[in-house]
């Protein structure tokens, strides 16, 4: 097996005590077959457990009606005899699939092979059956029939041959597939669309016509279509597809699709595939006339409208409605996505129609206008993929139309988007997906089968889901997020549409996987914007885990630079396991951009820094369980429209059919799932996995129980644990177990001066959960039961709102309750103030507590006219692991200093000031004054003012004990004399020795500690001299300030260079130009530290020299005359000076090892 395989094999195959069934790969497929096994197998006690991989739908599916089952059974009903493991494997609709996942059908084969005791049985979804056997079958292996076992396994292996010699015959040999694809269009969406392509390995080229800037340098199976001349017209893309023989034109803007060229190509290149609509098809984007008409024939839900071709006819009809009936005016035909207007008022409406009929706005597209209803809700982007017979629903995306924060600003194309959207809940979902189903059919049942992507834009009003329009491609930047959580192959998708075979492969998205993309806009965008700015940062973008730059409005320049080209010119889609965590990297690939003026300094890239705001801070979604009027959840739904819950209900369920709480459900809308289900016939565990069916349907995130007259099973408890609350009419543990009125007159036989209601969490001991809120009343003589439950129940309401807000975690908790001691941080200031003040130099006083240090470049001496300020932040790495094993903190504010001013002196500048942040899981003030010491000390050193700093006290962010730390220092420098200047062949470089390893390579040293079984208290090895080899390791980062700037104010030194991570081998080329080499020919003896790191590591010259300073922490670059002075200035500040070599033309690498390391 793999490594992967390995790991999929401890999921999946766990002790035979614990009974566990492994569905794998059924993706969003839940076949009635496999469900029936599962459940029969649960009921039976033949499994325990459930684990789906890869089979997202399983869960919901089974706990629907008829299954009622939950993944994990009552193992207290477990059948005594052994019971084996289930594994039931789903063969792979794809070669592509098959190819992807290949270490799935490793690990089961293996386990057949293995003569192990699970019962393995493959499905096939072509034949909607299991190979070798039934259902009955597989239950009887269960049972302990090898002959059964025997023949599952047998089939199973004989079904893994001959997908086996698919996937050869289809990648490999004479008859491996390998098509060319044409991809039409220049934007972001074509680009996305090329990327999931080209992984398909059925796909050998994907040639975008005509494509971008970024298409043309994207790569691998990715060009641009040549002799196009940035042409789409339908004679270009048929030439083009002969010309390159391509078997399938993938369109993405709509106007070609309106334009016929699918019809176009069907005539002119029969053989081949094209993913789009035809023209007709194309109608229901191009005439929103036409699309209105038919949505409200079929009844498929949408805005009440009217169409007009007359502007006086419409203006009548306007002047006829209620003032408060406020409309939409939308221009028919297709307008550049700026055809819809959203007056606010009458007299706007009719401007409106004027605007579009009248003055022509929008041209011919404004021929016919339509007039509908304003709604209100939530907006959704769903695509789904067609095949003229049917369709599949992506997961739903939502963007942002505006162009500035809060939705304010212009309409653009989309500043952003983000997928899956929060508010489209599985049972939203499937409602959607039905509406898509049956306009595919209609638009077929009319001669115009509608193959390609079907974008609806849906509201979703408190009516239910109502479709806004339809567009006939892909969305953008809906796109961006959508296809990169497309698990299977997109070309295969692609083919089974055109084909009308949809219903043939599993189209299925990535489990528990979000993503978001944030557009970069030319400022000015969507009114008048520059063009032409060079693109910067495009690689760091791209280099950071989980993020894909996707171009838009780019072209490349005859130096193949990155320009702009048009207003949306960049979608940067991150992506994660969680939406903060792909909103997160995709900001992160933002801040690594820019669009770069003429002049070099103004940024002209403008984006929005709220994407998916809304999303991220999304109601807590409630469900109810309730039997009796629901008196409680009045104040509940009063808090949730006040806002003073952060929160919604969203579904309201019940095990008595006339039960008034359900009407309380009703009153808050069609879009709250209101049912009653009853429980005649079911067991208790039966019962509730249904009811858990619609609560997860609904997307419920928290459940509470209102006057719930049922015991509830384990499963649910287990289900919905930590999930799940009560409300019990006593103050528990008092009184448990009890309902109503008995629970009252239990209290006033008990004599209890005090009772209340309590919430609790659900488990499975009755009112034994963990106490969340209690809310007490005074018992009084004479107190009946009715008479104090007419004091409790009053209180149940407010300590549900009370409950929801905790676990929303919206209940006030201090500072100290979170683990945070402003008192010591108030002590630490006090502490560190002294050594503070030691660092005071002319131009700063260094004093703390204000907002911000203050630096007086007069005052220091400096011309302000001719002066640069630099700036350098660095950190120490994982050197302060050492630090913090062995309790040695004094010197690591050393090293933070000198990662710092070394980096600015080297752009020849005098280091000002320095500022320090230090954060910690919790402030422990002498550790963290030694370090602010350390910080001064090589302020001291360095001559620089420390002028100001941040302590950060994260207790969720850090493991006690741990802490890190950043430094941010401000130079200045004439600006006659920026370094570097001048440098050339023959110039001399001198090296200054290091103090020891600096503050690179931890890692790895640490890693060759533990190699050696040493621990940082062991004597150390490489010098007797040292304590211990924390001392040796914790020897600071030598500073070279003082001894360097003799000779920057003597103008004696071209360029510097400060060895850092990277070593001699990548930090001395950024000092160099182009076509000048660095000749070393007198390296110095490794000091002992690097011998004993290459003796025990084994590392190579090279690798040594790029990821140690091996003795030399700075090298100087000196003409040739002025090397003497040089040398003889640094010998005076008491410096070794090492002549490492000179300067030579050349190219290729930059530093050249004429000698080996000694």
């Amino acid at each position: 097996c793999s490594t992967s395989s390995k790991r999929l094999s401890n999921i999946l195959f766990q002790s035979v005590l614990t009974m566990v069934a492994s569905v794998i790969g059924f993706g969003s497929r839940a076949p009635e077959n496999v469900l029936e096994v599962l459940s029969q197998s649960i009921s039976k006690g033949l499994v325990s457990e459930v684990k789906p991989v890869r089979s997202q739908s399983i869960n919901l599916a089974l706990l629907q009606p008829p299954y009622r089952t939950f993944l994990e059974g009552n193992t207290g009903a477990a059948s005594s005899s052994p019971s084996p493991d289930l594994i039931i494997y789903c063969l792979p609709s794809s070669v592509s699939e098959y190819a992807a996942f290949g270490s799935e059908a490793n690990t089961v084969r293996s386990t057949i092979l293995s003569s192990s005791s699970t019962v393995v049985t493959v499905y096939d979804p072509k034949s909607d059956s299991f190979m070798g056997g039934s259902i009955d079958d597989i239950l009887s292996a269960l049972s302990g029939n090898n002959d059964k076992k025997d023949a599952l396994s047998c089939a199973s292996l004989g079904s893994f041959s001959c997908i086996d010699e698919l996937a050869s015959s289809s990648l490999f040999g004479p008859k491996k597939q390998s098509d060319v694809v044409i991809v039409v269009g220049s934007g972001g969406r074509e680009h996305a669309l090329a990327v999931a392509l080209a992984q398909s390995p059925l796909v050998q080229r994907v040639i975008c016509c005509p494509g971008n800037g970024g298409t043309a340098v994207e790569g691998g199976k990715i060009t641009n279509a040549e002799g196009v001349n940035g042409k789409q017209d339908n004679d270009t893309i048929i030439e083009l597809t002969k010309r390159v023989n391509a078997k399938m034109v993938v369109v993405g803007p709509e106007q070609p699709l309106v334009d016929g060229v699918v019809d176009a190509l069907a005539i002119a290149c029969p053989d081949v595939r094209v993913f789009g609509p035809s023209q007709a098809g194309a109608e229901l984007e191009a005439s929103k006339a036409f699309t209105k008409d038919f949505l409200e024939e079929h009844g498929i839900p949408t805005a009440k409208y009217r169409n007009f071709t007359n502007a006086d006819e419409a203006i009548a009809y306007v002047e006829s409605l209620d003032e408060n009936d406020r409309q939409v005016v939308k221009a028919s035909g297709l307008a550049a996505g700026k055809g819809v207007l959203l007056p606010t008022s009458k007299a706007e409406t009719i401007e409106a129609v004027k605007e579009i009929m009248s003055d022509r706005a929008f041209g011919a597209a404004g021929d016919t206008c339509v007039i509908e209803s304003f709604m209100t809700g939530p907006e959704a982007s769903c695509l789904a993929f067609c095949d003229g017979k049917t369709a599949v629903l992506m997961p739903a995306a939502q963007d942002h139309k505006r162009a500035l924060d809060n939705d304010e600003g212009l309409n653009t194309g989309g500043m952003g988007a983000y997928a899956p959207a929060p508010c489209v809940t599985p049972a939203l979902q499937r409602e959607i997906e039905a509406m898509c189903i049956k306009t595919v059919e209609k638009m077929a049942e009319r001669g115009t089968p509608y193959v390609g992507v079907l974008y609806a834009g849906m509201m979703l009003t408190p009516n239910g889901p109502s479709v806004l329009e339809f567009n006939c491609r892909f969305g953008d930047p809906e796109t961006q997020v959508v296809l990169p959580l497309l698990e299977t192959d997109l070309y295969e998708v692609m083919v089974a549409c055109c084909d009308g075979s949809l219903d043939s492969v599993d189209v299925r998205f990535k489990e528990n996987t979000c993503a978001a993309t944030v557009v970069c806009a030319a400022k000015g965008y969507p009114e008048k914007y520059p063009k032409g700015m060079e693109i910067t940062g495009l690689s760091d973008a791209n280099a950071i885990s989980g993020v894909k730059v996707y171009h838009a409005g780019t072209k490349l320049d005859e130096e193949s630079v990155s320009r702009c080209s048009g207003g949306r010119v960049l979608a940067v889609t991150g992506m994660g396991p969680a939406l903060s965590d792909a909103l997160e990297a995709s900001y992160n690939g933002v801040r690594k951009l820019d669009f770069v003026g003429s002049d070099g300094n103004e940024s002209l890239m403008h984006f929005r820094t709220d994407i998916a705001k809304g999303a991220i801070g999304k109601k807590l979604r409630i469900g109810v369980l309730g039997s009796t009027r629901g008196t409680a959840l009045i104040p509940i739904i009063e808090a949730c429209a006040s806002g003073a819950l952060h929160a919604e209900i969203v579904a309201v369920v019940s095990n008595k059919k006339d039960a008034l709480i359900l009407e309380k459900g009703r009153t808050l809308g069609v879009t709250v799932t209101t049912r009653f289900v009853s429980s005649k016939g079911l067991s208790r565990d039966q019962y509730d996995a249904e009811c858990t069916a619609i609560l997860s349907g609904a997307g419920v995130e928290l459940v509470i129980l209102v006057g719930y007259m049922r015991i509830l099973s384990k499963q649910f408890c287990d289900f919905w644990a930590g999930r799940c609350i009560n409300v019990h009419p006593s103050l528990l543990p008092k009184h448990a177990g009890g309902m109503d009125l008995a629970v009252h007159q239990a209290a006033i036989d008990a004599g209890d001066k005090q009772s209340g209601c309590t919430i609790h969490q659900v488990t499975e001991e009755v009112d034994g959960g963990p106490i969340v809120v209690q809310k007490v009343v005074e018992i009084a003589e004479g107190e009946t039961a009715e008479s104090l439950k007419a004091k409790v129940q009053p209180l149940e309401g407010p300590a549900f709102i009370e409950a929801i807000k905790k676990l929303c975690g919206k209940a006030v908790i201090s500072y100290a309750d979170a683990g945070v001691s402003i008192d010591a941080g108030n002590e630490l200031v006090e502490v560190i103030k002294p050594a503070c003040k030691s660092t005071i130099r002319p131009g700063c006083d260094a004093d703390l507590g204000g907002f911000g240090g203050l630096f007086d470049l007069a005052a220091a001496g400096f011309d302000t006219a001719n002066t640069v300020l630099i700036g350098a932040t660095d950190g120490v790495g994982t050197k302060l692991r050492i630090a913090q094993a062995t309790k040695k903190h004094d010197f690591v504010g050393i090293d933070l200093v000198a990662m710092c001013v070394n980096d600015l002196i080297v752009a020849g500048g005098e280091p000002l000031f320095f500022l320090d942040y230090y954060a910690t899981g919790k402030l422990e003030v002498d550790e963290a004054a030694a370090v602010v010491k350390g910080i001064a000390e090589g302020c001291r050193q360095a001559g620089c003012g420390l002028i100001g700093g941040e302590t950060a006290e994260m207790p969720s962010m850090y493991a006690p004990g741990d802490y890190d730390l950043a430094g941010f220092s401000v130079g200045a420098v004439d600006r006659n004399r920026i370094l570097p200047n001048g440098v050339g062949v023959g110039d001399v470089l001198l090296g200054l020795s290091s103090s020891g390893i600096h503050s690179n390579g931890f890692s790895l040293v640490r890693k060759l500690i533990e190699k050696e079984k040493l621990s940082f208290e062991s004597a150390c090895p490489w010098d007797s001299g040292s304590p211990s080899i924390a001392d040796s390791l914790l020897t600071p980062t030598k500073i070279y300030v003082k001894c360097c700037l003799p000779l920057l104010k003597n103008n004696l030194l071209n360029g510097m260079a400060h060895i850092t991570g990277g070593g001699l081998l990548e930090n001395l080329p950024r000092s160099l130009p182009k076509g000048v080499v660095a000749e070393i020919t007198g390296h110095p003896p490794l000091p002992s530290v690097f011998k004993w790191m290459q003796q025990t590591s084994g590392l190579d010259d090279d690798e040594m020299l790029r990821t140690f300073n091996c003795g030399i922490g700075m090298v100087l670059i000196v003409k040739q005359d002025k090397v003497d002075e040089a040398k003889k200035l640094l010998q005076e500040a008491g410096e070794e000076v090492f002549d490492l070599g000179k300067l030579v033309d050349g190219s290729g690498d930059q530093v050249i090892m004429k000698s080996k390391l000694t």
